[in-house]
């Protein structure tokens, strides 16, 4: 299939960015790329067949455009896709994607066939009628063993009580001959078990080589398929030969080395994007991310919504693919500065301290030494022994606790994980909440391709319970009281935003909504019992939006 061609402005644009700015970035994309967006999202709609199948349930996927300047210096735009689209990873018009397709030819079907060979054995195992007949044939040895074995424990337990009964009636002076007769009896029940369990062995005996037989060749066949996938994906990423704009060449696992690319690694717009602008010679401008068509299962997308470059595939690819190209840094939040007399205190006894954290500032230090800030760390300055009992995210401000001593921190953090804690958050929501009260339970984790996002998984996440009371609608917007239950990362965040809670994003939020001057998120109210006290203290602090 002929390489796309670049789509040029018109009118031509009156000004260009100097430099790209960092894929990582999630405040707006520049005007160009939005124009250029705007542009794809409008074909998109008009393509009923294939907006059909985006509009599907589970059907929408990230589209991306790059604004680039042509050897000659006239600007236009690349269309892309995440994946594949409409089954295909050719589509006329978009960027193709960053593997050889003539070496993946060479294996992929092959390598496809052998998997689907050993998944119809694997069906096959799984129908047979003789081994299901085994098992059912097991089960039901099992099941009259197992009432066989307990009928027989019952009489035993019987007559053992009837011999010590025997025995305390025949006293110190018994007759030998009787002790010994009921010693016998006793034995007697001993070899009646042992009877039993044999019998029992050898009637299972006759299913148990059939069974074992059966399960040793589904163990065989799925350590095949597994040794087979993996190779497969082996020769997959081998496929991949990812450029700089320096003109450097790399083989996909060498970026993600000691470890292996995650699944999809390579397939994200952005990279198909900006190989695809180093195949034309172009120069990359403006790179944009967006979601079209139905929101996905996690329900984190939101059609016409702009996002970043995920970290968990794109992070080890993007900084190596634009070596060479002027750009921005991606952003690191958390290191910008803090007023110097912040977090002020709310409280302070003998044994700890309760603040109002703004936002900007991190409850505890990060990982990267630029991170070094925090609440902790300045606590820490006045009081060398304070120890953090809790946290809030970098965006939301609010009442924070710290302990003077372990012992009150054990004792406080004790009573958050017993959830003995009140805690009440104020938010704008950006959107219009139908129904004033209720309460969300949507088990989240973390997204292992894009930290320190939270999803929502009902099989392999974490339970989360938020109940939520509306308290102001002013114009699109709406202000809530959020108690969260339990205290999971992002809880709350995600909770208001997903379509199967409020559908509603906190405003200002850059991870589930969209960026503004501060995340509209304030923990304005917490109460507990004192450990050392045990009366009952209470905090407020009002929101300052």
């Amino acid at each position: 299939m002929p390489a796309p061609a670049i789509t040029w402005f018109d009118p031509v644009p009156a000004a260009v960015p100097a430099s790209l700015a960092s894929p990582f970035d999630p405040g707006e994309p520049h005007p160009l790329a939005r124009r250029a967006a705007d542009a794809l999202i409008a074909e998109l709609r008009g393509c009923a067949r294939l907006d059909a199948g985006l509009q599907a349930p589970g059907g929408g996927k990230m589209f991306g455009v790059l604004v680039v300047a042509a050897p000659g210096g006239r600007v236009g735009y690349l269309r892309g896709f995440s994946g594949m689209l409409d089954g295909a990873w050719h589509v006329a018009g978009f960027a193709p994607p960053l593997f050889d397709a003539a070496a993946r030819d060479a294996f992929w079907p092959a390598g496809q066939r052998e998997i689907a060979e050993v998944d119809l054995a694997l069906r096959t195992l799984a129908g047979d009628a003789e081994t299901a007949a085994l098992r059912a044939t097991h089960a039901a040895l099992a099941e009259r063993h197992a009432a066989a074995l307990a009928a027989l424990r019952a009489r035993h337990r019987d007559r053992r009580a009837a011999r010590h009964a025997a025995r305390d009636a025949l006293g110190d002076a018994a007759d030998p001959a009787a002790r010994h007769a009921l010693d016998q009896a006793s034995r007697g029940d001993t070899a009646e078990h042992r009877r039993l369990l044999a019998a029992h062995a050898t009637e299972r005996a006759a299913t148990a080589g059939g069974l074992a037989a059966a399960t040793a060749a589904r163990a065989e066949l799925e350590r095949r398929r597994s040794d087979l996938s993996r190779d497969l994906m082996i020769h997959v990423h081998d496929s991949y030969v990812i450029p700089s704009a320096r003109g450097e060449r790399r083989p996909l696992r060498a970026l993600f080395a000691p470890g292996e690319p995650p699944g999809g690694a390579g397939d994200c717009a952005g990279p198909k994007l900006l190989g695809h602008a180093y195949r034309l010679g172009a120069t990359p401008l403006a790179l944009a991310e967006f979601w079209w068509g139905a929101p996905p299962a996690t329900g984190d997308r939101r059609a016409g919504r702009f996002y970043p470059s995920c970290r968990g595939k794109c992070g080890p690819l993007l900084p190596f693919m634009l070596d060479g190209l002027p750009h921005a840094a991606a952003p690191s939040f958390g290191a910008a500065a803090v007023a110097a007399d912040e977090p002020r205190v709310v409280f302070e006894d003998r044994w700890l301290i309760v603040v109002d954290k703004p936002c900007g500032l991190l409850s505890v230090p990060g990982r990267d030494a630029r991170l070094c800030d925090s609440a902790i760390t300045r606590l820490r300055a006045r009081w060398p022994e304070a120890l953090a009992v809790h946290r809030l995210d970098l965006d939301t401000s609010g009442l924070l606790v710290a302990a003077k001593d372990p012992a009150t921190h054990v004792a406080l953090q004790r009573a958050f994980a017993r959830r003995e804690v009140d805690k009440r958050y104020v938010a704008w929501l950006d959107g219009r909440i139908a129904g004033d009260r209720g309460t969300i339970a949507l088990a989240l984790r973390v997204d292992l391709d894009d930290r320190p996002r939270q999803i929502v998984d009902p099989q392999h996440g974490k339970p989360a319970i938020t109940d939520w009371q509306v308290v102001e609608r002013t114009g699109a917007r709406t202000r809530v009281h959020l108690v969260p239950r339990t205290g999971r990362s992002h809880q709350l965040r995600v909770h208001a935003a997903h379509p199967l809670g409020l559908g509603a994003p906190i405003v200002g939020d850059r991870l589930y909504g969209r960026g503004a001057a501060r995340l509209a998120l304030h923990a304005e109210a917490l109460g507990f019992v004192h450990p050392h006290t045990q009366r009952r203290v209470q905090f407020e602090r009002p929101a300052p939006f």
